[in-house]
């Protein structure tokens, strides 16, 4: 059981840590290129539609992180899943007090009613979701090494 709950840990993380990671480097440059203001339009959508998910994603896998830690708390490795946990804290913080109110803003905009700053403020949310994408790449870094 504990084995199931390891591998099931890594890939919930794993997965997120794709998806993070192709909103950063792959989706964000495509909707960039787009022409006239589908760029700002796809990104509104984008952030109601993974603002949706994403909460329940990123406190799923740091429960589950939580739940291995405590679990394999006298076993080697435990002292790799506590760091994992606590990066995905990290970026659980770092999300709600930096990256949420960025989104939330702009998932309401239309060419109409954004603001004069809003290219700005989405550039300010894509340095700090490239620091979130870090962290936690890093967390599940050392839930893969937690595994061998």
């Amino acid at each position: 059981m504990l084995t199931a709950l390891e591998v099931f840990t890594t890939v919930v993380v794993g997965v997120m840590v794709g998806v993070e990671f192709s909103v950063a480097f792959v989706m964000n440059r495509i909707f960039n290129a787009l022409p006239d203001d589908s760029g700002q339009l796809a990104r509104a959508h984008g952030g109601r539609m993974l603002g949706a998910v994403m909460p329940f994603w990123y406190i799923g896998s740091l429960v589950l992180s939580a739940v291995w830690a405590v679990a394999e708390w006298h076993h080697s490795g435990a002292g790799l899943v506590v760091t994992a946990a606590a990066l995905l804290v990290v970026s659980v913080v770092m999300s709600i007090l930096l990256l949420v109110p960025i989104n939330n803003r702009g998932k309401t905009w239309t060419p109409e009613n954004r603001p004069a700053d809003w290219k700005e403020q989405l550039n300010r949310w894509d340095r700090y979701h490239y620091v979130r994408v870090a962290i936690i790449v890093a967390a599940f870094a050392f839930l893969a090494a937690a595994l061998t």
